[in-house]
């Protein structure tokens, strides 16, 4: 009884260390080692973001994510061994800077964070849910020569945001993610900027969600979802 306890020890204890190894052959892992997040609350975890006081929504009593583990982008990391090298998401944050009731958001916003944003292969943009939420406004296409009053608006903060990332890091790939649910304004407003600037767009879909916010099973459809698009992009 005791050689076979002894045993099992040996194999739960070598099946947890193989769980524990992070992945070195992944087909993602031959063209990407590192990534970036910029983001708003589908991104946050508390203490784990940076800047570090930035606002947090996970977790939250209500939804099942209790540890960082269980978000999407840990386990993009986890699956791929991409390493994460800055996950700079504020819940609540707007890509304009507009918040809810026309209040400024200049210092909470994808345009202010962007530039913040450490280098990586891949950036991710996560991002517009707030900015349909708090009804910013929409403005025009403008993509280049931003006025403060241009990135107020929705349509050229985005652009903007894309712009300064593809030049401020011309040999990562910008990739932006877009939730499910948005107003067709938002969603045909990202897909055209996108399309401008041939950055991959991954519309999320058949997300789980409580509190208008993605469970554990939801952050796992995430990364499935974005592994996919990047996939795609592996020559």
């Amino acid at each position: 009884m005791k050689r076979i306890a002894l045993l099992l020890l040996v194999f739960n204890f070598s099946f947890f260390i193989s769980e524990a190894q992070e992945p070195t052959d992944h087909p993602l892992l031959q063209k990407f080692k590192t990534f970036s997040v910029i983001g708003d609350s589908y991104s946050t975890f508390v203490g784990k973001t940076e800047p570090v006081d930035n606002a947090q929504f996970y977790p939250r009593e209500g939804i099942d994510i209790y540890e960082a583990a269980q978000t999407w982008w840990m386990l993009f990391q986890r699956e791929t061994g991409i390493q994460l090298q800055q996950n700079n998401s504020y819940s609540g944050g707007t890509i304009c800077n507009t918040w809810w009731n026309g209040e400024d958001a200049s210092t909470v916003s994808f345009v202010a964070r962007c530039k913040n944003l450490r280098k990586a292969d891949i950036i991710i943009v996560e991002g517009a849910t707030n900015d349909n939420n708090a009804n910013s406004p929409m403005g025009n296409y403008v993509y280049a020569d931003w006025t403060s009053a241009d990135l107020k608006a929705f349509r050229p903060a985005t652009a903007y945001v894309i712009d300064y990332l593809q030049q401020k890091f011309p040999d990562a790939l910008v990739v932006f993610m877009l939730n499910s649910g948005l107003r067709t304004d938002i969603n045909q407003s990202v897909e055209e900027i996108c399309q401008h600037y041939n950055v991959p767009l991954l519309k999320l879909a058949n997300i789980n969600k409580a509190l208008d916010h993605p469970t554990y099973s939801g952050m796992r459809a995430i990364k499935n979802q974005l592994i996919n698009l990047l996939l795609e992009h592996v020559e």
